[in-house]
């Protein structure tokens, strides 16, 4: 039975209800609403990144280490990027960046190399043993996330999928 199939009547209170039924009680003034969208997307987001890190686990990956190869893998032969457009792609700072490559380079899985037209710049580039990895990591990663969706049904996640779409539009422009 997928998520949506339940009635909201047919399940006792989730966390995120008796919450806002306390500060209702506690704070009457006060509207614990928006709670309702904030608080479980943040419940959401824990449980997800648990069900994701432990695939990642299951390749010896940190979430990201994970996101370094896959990026690079994305990039298409010769499975490089420069460092600023990995940092610029993987969202983290280049310091945040640094240590990940040092690990992944320490484990065979990625190399560095100066730039042809400018040495002072470096590449990052998957060996093949970590386009090896990321290969079958990101089958597993896809494989795991089709699960996790199908609990939630064609129709809702297709819904959500749009008003995620949107909503990080809107807050993208703030």
């Amino acid at each position: 039975m997928a998520v949506s199939d339940l009635s909201p009547h047919d399940e006792p209170l989730d966390r995120v209800a008796q919450i806002q039924e306390e500060w209702r009680r506690e704070r009457p003034e006060l509207d614990p609403s928006p709670q309702g969208v904030i608080g479980r997307l943040h419940l959401v987001a824990l449980h997800l990144t648990e069900r994701l890190v432990a695939v990642y686990d299951e390749f010896g990956l940190s979430e990201g280490e994970f996101d370094v190869l896959a990026t690079l893998r994305r990039a298409g032969a010769p499975f490089e990027r420069g460092a600023g457009e990995l940092a610029d792609h993987t969202l983290v700072t280049t310091g945040g960046l640094t240590k990940r490559v040092d690990r992944l380079a320490a484990r065979g899985l990625v190399e560095r190399r100066a730039e042809a037209s400018d040495a002072r710049k470096r590449l990052v580039r998957l060996t093949p043993e970590g386009r090896n990895l990321i290969d079958r990591a990101i089958a597993a990663h896809l494989a795991n996330e089709r699960r996790i969706l199908d609990d939630l049904g064609t129709t809702d996640a297709a819904a959500l999928e749009q008003i995620l779409t949107r909503w990080l539009r809107v807050l993208d422009q703030t």
